[in-house]
């Protein structure tokens, strides 16, 4: 689906997301979705801070004990990736990129909540990818969750989508822009105006 805010430059070249020195932009949607793919190929020539769990995952899994499943610090991880999403929103002064499904509609409120306490733009870049697809692009990173909470993101991701669809944003998320995983293929260009 085209979306009037995301210009095209041409049919190769990824798709560009014009935003504010003091953004926090959030590249959301369901597992598997092509957030991580385009996170890898971003393009920007702004120094941006670019948060993703799998950034605190790494580092823990090195100190950790290789027998430890990741299912027993799967919640630690995730309250280090959102507090280092608050830290770097409150200490950096450019624009903070930050990787999160928020397919729940209250992590989308903490984020945004996060934000307004650092007076940052907030923009939401949601990726859509059917729950096949997603599954298909768990496997291909060698990352799938368990099915029940997978099940519980699609159904919650697949009402953001419809509603972005109809053209109803999210409360509080004045950017928004909609992409599929077919449009980051080639990854996301990040325009930030001085």
């Amino acid at each position: 689906m085209d979306n009037p805010d995301v210009p095209r430059v041409a049919a190769d070249s990824p798709p560009t997301v014009r935003v504010g020195r003091r953004s926090l932009v959030v590249l959301a949607g369901v597992p598997g979705a092509g957030k991580t793919t385009a996170l890898a190929k971003l393009r920007t020539d702004a120094d941006v801070a670019v948060l993703d769990s799998e950034q605190v995952r790494g580092r823990l899994r090195r100190l950790l004990p290789a027998r430890l499943r990741y299912r027993w610090y799967r919640p630690f991880v995730h309250l280090v990736h959102r507090s280092r999403i608050a830290w770097f929103c409150l200490s950096r002064g450019g624009p903070v990129l930050a990787h999160e499904p928020a397919t729940r509609a209250t992590t989308r409120g903490l984020l945004l909540a996060v934000a307004a306490l650092t007076r940052r733009q907030r923009v939401l870049v949601w990726l859509h990818a059917d729950p096949t697809e997603a599954l298909a692009g768990q496997r291909v990173r060698g990352r799938l969750i368990r099915p029940r909470s997978f099940l519980r993101h699609a159904q919650r991701a697949e009402r953001v989508h419809r509603r972005l669809r109809a053209g109803r944003r999210p409360r509080g998320w004045p950017s928004v822009h909609l992409l599929t995983r077919d449009d980051v293929a080639d990854g996301l260009r990040l325009d930030v105006a001085e």
